[in-house]
């Protein structure tokens, strides 16, 4: 009994030493996190507190991060200044069809290339990820050109034409329908199914993650694209609401309205903001997902 106490004190030493270090390797964490979380954050609140703020309080230096006082104003010139419910509606239909559009092609080009044996597939994939490596710009002008010849230009087809399928979008969803296993699809050919039907009814509904993603990435890189639809619109009417914010900034005046400006940015990234609140757990999913064998 002498010998035992000594160790059964010891013991429980050890036991208040490890739990001390893991409450304060705990504290540390939620602190790590809780910063992160508040610098991600911190540029978002500063938009919205900008978008209440008089104008005039926004030309101020130094900057207040807190305004003196607040007003709608901002949000009432907003709408005078540009036509931003016809401007939403045309990113909606933008980024929607491109998305919709985007995701079938890239699901119908990542499917061959990764379920049919065809010879030359390896070098065909080569030169698609190769693609990747010549840049936008280069491609800007004869892309404007061909379009502009074919009477395209300030119309819903001139801007989605050019972004209905996207070699990202093929390799992330290829990446994921190699790890599916050949099974499904050699049963189902048995069972007489085409390559359309194998694709549609097996293939897709078990490749919902990765569909996910490429939707979201589709959906929030045309929603936030300015150079594009800026070059291919030149009508107020016809615009989205980046390529209308950007023409907001400085236009007509030597003075950028930040207010006004912060007030059509919240009002842009709002509708991403829901749909990632909703679908954030699946989305993150499919990127964890996808690319495992």
């Amino acid at each position: 009994m002498s010998q035992s106490t000594p160790t059964a004190i010891e013991h429980d030493k050890l036991l208040k030493r490890a739990h001390a270090r893991h409450m304060v390797a705990r504290v540390l964490t939620y602190f790590l996190l809780i910063l992160m979380t508040v610098i991600i954050i911190f540029p978002l609140l500063i938009v919205l507190i900008t978008s209440f703020t008089p104008n005039k309080l926004t030309q101020t230096w130094p900057p207040k991060v807190i305004p003196s006082s607040f007003t709608l104003d901002n949000y009432t010139s907003l709408f005078q200044r540009m036509p931003i419910g016809k401007q939403l509606m045309n990113t909606v239909i933008f980024a929607g069809a491109v998305t919709v559009f985007s995701v079938f092609f890239d699901s119908l080009a990542a499917y061959g290339l990764s379920r049919i044996d065809f010879k030359g597939r390896g070098f065909l994939l080569g030169i698609l990820i190769a693609t990747m490596m010549i840049p936008g710009m280069a491609l800007l002008i004869p892309v404007y050109k061909l379009l502009a010849s074919m009477g395209l230009v300030n119309s819903y087809w001139g801007i989605i034409i050019p972004r209905l399928a996207d070699v990202g979008g093929i390799f992330l969803m290829r990446q994921f329908f190699i790890s599916l296993p050949k099974d499904l699809d050699n049963a189902a050919r048995i069972d007489g199914a085409g390559e359309f039907r194998i694709f549609w009814q097996i293939i897709l509904p078990n490749a919902k993650s990765s569909v996910l993603v490429v939707t979201m990435f589709n959906f929030m890189g045309n929603w936030n694209d300015l150079l594009w639809p800026l070059i291919m619109t030149s009508r107020p009417e016809t615009r989205t609401i980046t390529a209308g914010l950007a023409m907001l900034t400085g236009h007509g005046s030597s003075v950028t309205p930040y207010g006004v400006v912060m007030a059509g940015a919240l009002i842009s990234a709002l509708p991403l903001l829901i749909i990632f609140f909703f679908i954030q757990k699946s989305f993150v999913q499919g990127i964890a997902m996808t690319g495992i064998k």
